[in-house]
């Protein structure tokens, strides 16, 4: 009479004594092997199992440890790039600052903004070209900094060679708890994965808080 595999996995779950009563199987029970293709007995097939699972474990703990040391990375160059933005004496060096930082520090090769609504004293600025209307509104319906192909933007004509952009992120400035934005901070690289649609933007909204926040001071 046969038995289904089913069933005979369900009796050895049920009696996990069965071994111990019938230890000469142990040996006996000959299985291919996963690795090399020759039959092993049950005890060297129960060990195969066991590195792998084990090779799988120390996998995951290696790009956990990553992942963790890369954030701490980032974590590091945040604070340096936040503190140079603090030791600024003038108003009207934070924008240089900020864009020169980002881009130094975190590797970014073209980092700009705009701000609008800014006070008298910097109406000629660099940072308080007109921008449309279009653009208002786009960065005020964002919730969250937008990541992506560079479908010619209009925010990617102010960077310096916009022609080469191929991904770009685009962050709104505003004060917290505010709707409207008065700002956008945007990155752009010619890789074309360096600001995906699918990448996290924790650090991002990190830096878009940290800018709001500095650049609230420029504002009329």
């Amino acid at each position: 009479m046969s038995m289904e595999s089913t069933t005979v996995a369900a009796y050895l779950a049920s009696h996990p004594d069965f071994f111990e009563e019938h230890t000469e199987l142990l040996s006996s029970v000959r299985l291919s092997s996963g690795l090399s293709g020759r039959a092993i007995s049950l005890q060297e097939r129960q060990m195969e199992v066991l590195r792998e699972k084990y090779k799988q474990l120390e996998l995951k703990m290696s790009t956990l440890m990553r992942n963790g040391q890369e954030n701490d990375a980032i974590a590091e160059k945040f604070q340096q790039w936040t503190c140079s933005l603090l030791a600024s004496r003038h108003d009207t060096e934070l924008p240089r600052i900020l864009v020169d930082g980002l881009r130094n520090r975190f590797d970014v090769p073209q980092v700009t903004l705009r701000l609008w609504g800014v006070g008298a004293d910097h109406a000629n600025a660099w940072f308080a070209k007109p921008v449309s209307g279009d653009i208002r509104i786009f960065a005020n319906g964002l919730d969250a900094p937008f990541c992506g192909p560079n479908n010619d933007f209009e925010a990617a004509g102010w960077l310096d060679d916009a022609g080469t952009v191929k991904s770009i992120a685009m962050l709104p400035l505003r004060a917290p708890g505010a709707q409207q934005a008065f700002g956008m901070l945007v990155l752009g690289s010619p890789d074309a994965q360096r600001f995906s649609e699918t990448m996290s933007t924790d650090f991002l909204i990190r830096f878009a808080a940290t800018a709001s926040a500095a650049l609230a001071s420029l504002l009329a």
